[in-house]
């Protein structure tokens, strides 16, 4: 029985708990698969996880068959920029930052729905500097978006650190002074601080942040003062996937989830070597991250060039997996770790007492994360919310 149709009529049903039947459930705990369960929802609430051959004889109308799916947490993407385009054409991007605030909002919702449409429903903006994001957000667009938390407004995100991707770049590297005075005015929001190499990520801490992101290169010292503290750490795996790309010829055509250019171009000496060193480095840093017990949450910095709103969460999380990282981790890092960061309290682990938001994909658990961008459906709080009226897929 697929969701809607009998699923719909027993809304007026009162008294025992409808129930739902998986394939196979993540429930976001970090614990592992889980085969053949069934889901007992009250009042949009997860009630019980049963084995399926514990399932009592029920009414065909409060069962929601999806043996042939896998059911897994919503997705949270801890840093975005919903009204930045993504396109890898420098000329879209120059008009769509020139575009007017109409035009800008129209791209924004555009963005929620390719976020939602691939499970996505929390993140975490990174700017909003012309309020579009806060007017979406109270404009209550929440079955697209659940959750969207603003930086400044929710929490203080600030830069010890220039974006990795901009290494290649001359400019200044930015000082520290202003950034620390930021974080002692924050009024107690949660801080998150972009920070790369020993010396940035070890004032960031010592300043006090709640998560590091990016990361890059801060060694095993930091590795530990964070698993000691608590802090968080944002990994940013794709932008060093997509400067590697980038590195590896000229050009502007490019493919999707990357710049690797398709038009010939001239590669610049020596990026490809060092791209290609950065990230073996952070991958080899996350294994090291998973020793010492450091949380991990998955920031795609969707919206930077390539990188792909809602689309970029599965490669981050193919990426989580190339360091070592179990499927059943993996996911938490994408879902449970981001959401209990931010207070997302509707998202969350698939167990007993939170909410029955989750994502559905149609076949088996060995098919993800690639079966995240073909969505079978999802529920919030209970109910269908599919996603083909959400939007498909593609960059501005």
């Amino acid at each position: 029985m697929k969701p809607g149709g009998a699923f719909q009529q027993r809304r007026e049903v009162v008294g025992d708990p409808w129930c739902i039947l998986a394939g196979s459930l993540i429930d976001g705990s970090g614990a592992g698969l889980r085969r053949n369960v069934v889901l007992a929802v009250r009042d949009g609430f997860i009630s019980e996880i049963l084995p399926a051959a514990d399932l009592p004889a029920a009414d065909p109308a409060r069962v929601d068959d999806l043996s042939h799916c896998v059911i897994l947490p919503a997705l949270v993407d801890c840093s975005v920029s919903l009204s930045r385009s993504p396109s890898v054409d420098m000329a879209a991007r120059a008009s769509a930052e020139g575009a007017g605030l109409a035009e800008k909002a129209v791209m924004l919702a555009r963005h929620a729905r390719y976020c939602h449409a691939h499970g996505v429903l929390g993140v975490a903006d990174s700017g909003d500097q012309d309020g579009l994001v806060e007017r979406f957000r109270e404009e209550g667009n929440g079955r697209v978006l659940a959750y969207i938390r603003i930086s400044g407004s929710d929490f203080v995100k600030v830069a010890f650190s220039a974006d990795i991707e901009e290494v290649d770049v001359p400019h200044p590297a930015p000082g520290m002074d202003e950034p620390r005075r930021i974080l002692q005015r924050r009024g107690g929001k949660k801080a998150v601080v972009v920070a790369n190499g020993r010396r940035q990520v070890e004032a960031a801490l010592a300043a006090g942040c709640d998560a590091i992101e990016q990361g890059y290169a801060m060694g095993r010292d930091n590795l530990e003062r964070m698993a000691e503290k608590g802090v968080m750490w944002i990994p940013s795996l794709l932008r060093a996937r997509n400067a590697l790309d980038s590195a590896c010829g000229g050009g502007e055509v490019c493919c999707r989830f990357s710049r690797r250019y398709l038009a010939p171009g001239k590669p610049v000496p020596g990026m490809k070597e060092f791209w290609e060193r950065t990230l073996a480095e952070q991958l080899e840093q996350l294994r090291l991250a998973r020793e010492l017990g450091v949380t991990v949450a998955v920031g795609t910095g969707a919206g930077s060039t390539g990188i792909i709103h809602g689309e970029a969460v599965a490669e981050e999380i193919k990426l989580l997996m190339r360091a070592g990282y179990p499927l059943a981790a993996a996911i938490r890092c994408a879902s449970v770790n981001g959401a209990r960061f931010f207070g997302m309290d509707g998202l969350g682990p698939l167990t007993p007492g939170h909410r029955a938001t989750f994502l559905i994909t149609r076949g088996t658990a060995g098919q993800l994360p690639r079966k995240l961008s073909y969505l079978e459906g999802l529920y919030i709080n209970g109910e269908p919310a599919g996603t083909r009226e959400a939007g498909g897929r593609g960059q501005d």
